[in-house]
């Protein structure tokens, strides 16, 4: 076992190599989608990282549980979690600001305005309007018949992911305070609301797609709403695996109140992802 004194370096694992192997062949793999060959590669990448995953952060649990880290590998893990969050903001501030551009810029210009007048750039009888249903040039692509409002499915799961926050948090404070019962129970209540809306949002896509006419295809109001809604429901997806491991250390009584990091990081991740879905639900349903 490490003193306190000292700073815990890992022994030469092979993981690494996994990681980058397991990245490539995923990545290739959806270069290759549009040939026979491309869901083979992407498959064997997508296990050899599941199982990245499991070996890493299972090395990572037994060297935590044998008290190898002291306050230093503490801090470096906690500014490892905070430049990960950070790069996720970025990642979905591309989105959005994709969806602005689009909004404000894009579509005005090609309506005409600002550009010579009132002529129009493409299509004479274009119109900017948001969300855009009627397409100006609708042969490659499907318009449409409604845009998904921001009522019902939408507004349920906005108060289900930030009673999630709310459950989450409770959990944490009974951590803190040593009560195991509240502790299990606030994190099964917030796994809960994760996996129901997660539901909520399939059957959202199944309505969208079926009865709304809204697909990829449907021009930039389609395949905006998919990509910024669908890479969302992947981290909600991903922050629910994360949930249920930390209730499985939880129930081992892996964490303290002095010392509980994962738990904590896994929060951060929650409560980021519950701020991502209230800018979603303005910008994407109410706007």
């Amino acid at each position: 076992m490490a003193t306190t004194e000292e700073y815990y370096l890992p022994k030469p694992s092979h993981l690494p190599a996994v990681a980058s192997l397991s990245i490539f062949l995923f990545t290739f793999g959806v270069v290759l989608w549009l040939n026979d060959l491309g869901p083979i590669v992407m498959g064997v990448g997508l296990l050899l990282l599941m199982y990245l995953f499991y070996s890493w952060f299972n090395t990572i649990v037994g060297e935590s549980q044998a008290g190898y880290y002291n306050r230093q590998v503490d801090i470096t893990f906690r500014q490892s979690m905070a430049w990960f969050i950070t790069s996720e903001v970025f990642f979905f501030v591309a989105f959005f600001g994709s969806l602005f551009y689009l909004r404000t810029i894009a579509m005005p210009y090609l309506s005409g305005e600002g550009h010579l007048g009132s002529s129009h750039l493409l299509w004479e009888d274009f119109i900017a309007t948001w969300p855009l249903l009627t397409l100006p040039d609708a042969s490659n692509y499907s318009e449409a018949n409604k845009a998904m409002g921001a009522m019902g499915i939408p507004l349920w799961n906005t108060i289900i992911l930030l009673s999630s926050g709310v459950t989450l948090t409770i959990a944490h404070h009974a951590l803190k305070e040593g009560n195991r019962t509240k502790l299990i129970l606030g994190m099964v209540a917030t796994i809960t609301l994760g996996l129901v809306f997660f539901g909520f949002q399939i059957v959202e896509y199944g309505h969208a797609y079926g009865e709304l006419g809204l697909k990829l295809t449907s021009g930039t109001y389609g395949s905006t709403f998919y990509l910024l809604t669908g890479f969302h429901g992947m981290h909600v997806t991903i922050g629910t695996i994360m949930l249920i491991v930390i209730l499985i250390r939880c129930a081992k009584g892996h964490f303290t109140p002095e010392n509980h990091f994962a738990f904590e990081g896994v929060a951060w991740y929650w409560h980021f992802v519950d701020v991502v879905w209230v800018g979603l639900f303005i910008f994407v349903y109410w706007l």
